[in-house]
């Protein structure tokens, strides 16, 4: 962990190369979940820098679905050419400078749409899933990690876990004590 406050890692479950716009999305919201969780438990004034690197990461995701992949209202086309999608900061600005004012601001407005429309659900999850939470936070405050089994199986005291997510039957996570 280092100096992280707290950290989300996703393991690829399937080809990792054909990703849906619903998986991006609700990684989006999986980002948001621990700046959602200060604002719920400390109130809005109480919300700190913790989340930083949760929010490069969504906005970055947030863009890439808008001007890469083409997954927005601007339409099913790459925003980017191929000069600009390399590493070279130069040809990065140039890009963006080729661009109309008006896309450029549609972009932004994409990008913050979609991180609003997963923060407010990201926000509902957290409301709705408050009792396991806390326990969830009660034993990360025990043992610093959970696997994924272990989250679902503590998960599972307090919700339906979708078919897809359960832990199977023939290896059942051990809760802690």
């Amino acid at each position: 962990r280092g100096q992280a406050r707290g950290l989300t890692w996703f393991i690829p479950m399937d080809d990792p190369t054909l990703i849906s716009r619903q998986q991006l999305f609700a990684r989006i919201v999986g980002g948001l979940g621990g700046r959602a969780a200060e604002e719920i438990i400390f109130g809005e004034p109480e919300v700190t820098t913790g989340a930083a690197g949760d929010l490069q990461q969504i906005t970055g995701l947030a863009k890439q679905m808008v001007v890469t992949f083409g997954m927005s209202d601007i339409g099913p086309w790459s925003l980017m050419d191929s000069g600009a999608q390399s590493g070279d900061v130069i040809m990065r600005m140039m890009a963006r400078n080729s661009m109309s004012e008006k896309l450029a601001e549609d972009i932004d407005t994409a990008v913050k749409r979609l991180s609003d429309e997963a923060y407010e659900i990201a926000l509902s999850q957290i409301r709705s899933n408050r009792e396991a939470m806390d326990k969830i936070v009660e034993v990360l405050l025990e043992k610093e990690t959970l696997s994924g089994d272990e989250f679902r199986a503590i998960l599972s005291e307090f919700t339906e876990i979708p078919v897809e997510n359960r832990v199977p039957p023939a290896t059942p996570a051990a809760l802690p004590a």
